[in-house]
């Protein structure tokens, strides 16, 4: 249920973005979804990938300051306040939202969104609990390594 996501720390200057995409196109590593936060000097590259172990070997050979973090892949109703459902859920348990992002993968009329959850393992069963789905890193990454 937990999916492995890479965090890079990159440095806020053009084609910065553009090499680790490029180390991990030339390994045939498939980027699955990705976000980008940045500051003045500085961004934190966040993605899902096919190979999250081979990537994380390839990109730290290369320099790069790689973290991994758990986080879930979580189906959404696509529906004015299909969201609501969710993180009222979660808000009755205590678990906190650290960040979000969009996915573009979606299935019948559901989205699905990545979370980062300060208990991870608490949300998984509030979730299920609630009736909600949480994605397999099998569904995400199509090889079974999240």
């Amino acid at each position: 249920m937990k999916i492995q996501q890479l965090s890079l720390f990159l440095e806020n200057k053009p084609g910065h973005l553009l090499e680790p995409c490029r180390i991990l196109a030339g390994a045939g590593v498939n980027i699955r979804t990705l976000t980008l936060a940045d500051t003045q000097q500085y961004g934190i590259l966040r993605m899902i990938v096919s190979d999250w172990q081979k990537a994380t070997a390839l990109l730290k050979d290369k320099g790069y300051v790689v973290a991994t973090t758990e986080v879930l892949a979580v189906e959404v109703p696509d529906r004015p306040g299909g969201l609501v459902h969710l993180l009222d859920t979660v808000s009755q348990s205590g678990v906190n939202v650290e960040y979000m992002y969009a996915f573009t993968f979606a299935r019948n009329d559901k989205a699905v969104l990545i979370f980062r959850f300060d208990d991870p393992d608490q949300a998984i069963a509030r979730l299920q609990a609630a009736g909600i789905n949480v994605v397999d890193s099998v569904e995400i990454c199509g090889e079974g390594r999240g």
